[in-house]
């Protein structure tokens, strides 16, 4: 339990959350960047990440003079996203920006290296429906031939897994499968990022390029 209480504590403050909800997107922020998200000073930014990386969620790189930091792996990005649906509905957006960028992200985004949202549970129910997963989103003999044929080669990563949605409250997919169909989507221009956010949509090509795949 003691393990538990730990990472309880280093989640607990608003701004080492506020750092994880900003590194879900996959990307490596500088300590600067996320100082500048949470509106904290630098040295506030860099106590708190220096906690972050011991307690094993983030993982640093420094390239120069600046601190790069990621989440440790896709481990992290799949305990985040359950906890916060776990956690209940957030706060109503105050403003009409926040409302909007609410909607979107509910709408469509990354968690991590794979899609969420709405979007990602449609993808899900599509591969069901097509026979390349099952309910419990592992991939079929089937899967894997209709993966290979979009590129995916096997890694050592978990092929797929279930990652229970904050928005949806149901499982979407994630494991390598997840994150190759991301990635594929992305390349065509079949989804796109909406501004700087986490939020993605999916686009005219891509609707047409499910359609074809078979997904709607």
């Amino acid at each position: 339990m003691a393990g538990m209480e730990a990472l309880a504590a280093l989640l607990a403050d608003r701004t080492r959350a506020a750092f994880c909800g900003a590194l879900l997107d996959g990307r490596a922020w500088t300590a600067h960047e996320l100082a500048a998200h949470a509106g904290v000073a630098a040295s506030t930014a860099s106590e708190h990440l220096t906690r972050l990386v011991e307690g094993g969620l983030l993982v640093e790189h420094r390239q120069g003079r600046h601190r790069y930091v990621a989440l440790a792996g896709p481990h992290v990005a799949e305990l985040l996203e359950a906890m916060t649906a776990f956690a209940g509905p957030p706060p109503a957006p105050r403003t009409l920006r926040a409302a909007s960028a609410s909607e979107a992200m509910a709408r469509g985004r990354t968690c991590y290296d794979h899609l969420a949202g709405k979007l990602g549970i449609a993808l899900k129910s599509g591969l069901v429906e097509l026979g390349v997963v099952t309910a419990e989103l592992a991939v079929t003999e089937l899967g894997v031939v209709w993966l290979k044929e979009l590129g995916f080669e096997p890694s050592k990563r978990q092929v797929s897994r279930a990652c229970l949605d904050w928005t949806e409250r149901v499982p979407h997919l994630a494991g390598a499968a997840g994150a190759h169909l991301c990635a594929v989507f992305l390349d065509r221009g079949w989804v796109k990022r909406i501004g700087t956010t986490r939020a993605v949509a999916l686009t005219p090509a891509g609707e047409r390029g499910w359609r074809e795949l078979g997904l709607v």
